[in-house]
């Protein structure tokens, strides 16, 4: 039996699923796998139309959005801008 690698990139193939996902993230998740969650959106999409839309080259998209990352807080409102998303701050109930 062969079997392949899951990819989450796979299954992001709408808005709606784009949105569940990284709101999912955000809500549990550190600040690594929140990066790496918008590198999954940003592969789905296609780093070629992120890199055309944000002015970042692919390799440096890449390497900014690979696990163990630290990219500037510009690169990574560029790419949710580029992913179609953006920041909203709800306030936090008791």
């Amino acid at each position: 039996m062969e079997t392949s690698k899951f990819d989450i990139a796979d299954y992001l193939d709408n808005n709606e699923m784009i949105a569940e996902y990284l709101n999912a993230v955000l809500e549990e998740g550190d600040n690594s796998d929140i990066i790496t969650a918008i590198g999954h959106i940003a592969k789905a999409i296609g780093m070629t139309k992120i890199a055309e839309e944000t002015g970042l080259s692919r390799p440096s998209l890449y390497k900014a959005l690979s696990d163990g990352s630290k990219p500037q807080f510009e690169t990574i409102l560029k790419v949710l801008r580029a992913i179609g998303g953006k920041i909203r701050i709800n306030p936090m109930t008791a």
